[in-house]
């Protein structure tokens, strides 16, 4: 479920509003969109993974998770680097233009687009 919707890296591009399967978001003139019908998510991350501000946290969970998790912490989800992380482990980079392929094991290859060799988390833990 949609846990995160950053207001302040939010730069209202609308790209979640376009790529969500279930309409979850709807429009707002000159503002970040709103997570308008929370029973729809489906938890597919399309938003997370699209949006170049990272500005989305989806927890994977089917339900929307307890009041004080610390998935719904910004603040915590920012320290820890689980804000933008789904782009990271994709191979995404902030910004929609740069993309990073990964190395091949024992091929020593490096990265194309920000040459940042950052290692992604290979799951999200628990709140």
């Amino acid at each position: 479920m949609i846990e995160v919707l950053s207001a302040d890296r939010c730069i209202s591009c609308d790209i979640c509003v376009e790529v969500c399967p279930t309409d979850v978001f709807d429009r707002v003139a000159g503002s970040p969109p709103v997570v308008a019908r929370m029973d729809d998510c489906q938890s597919c991350y399309q938003c997370e993974a699209y949006c170049p501000a990272e500005a989305i946290f989806v927890a994977p969970m089917r339900d929307p998770v307890a009041e004080g998790s610390s998935w719904r912490d910004e603040a915590h989800l920012v320290a820890t680097g689980e804000l933008g992380s789904y782009r990271v482990t994709l191979g995404w980079r902030r910004g929609a233009s740069q993309f990073v392929r990964p190395s091949s094991p024992g091929t020593g290859a490096g990265t194309s687009g920000s040459g940042d060799s950052t290692t992604a988390p290979t799951s999200r833990s628990g709140p």
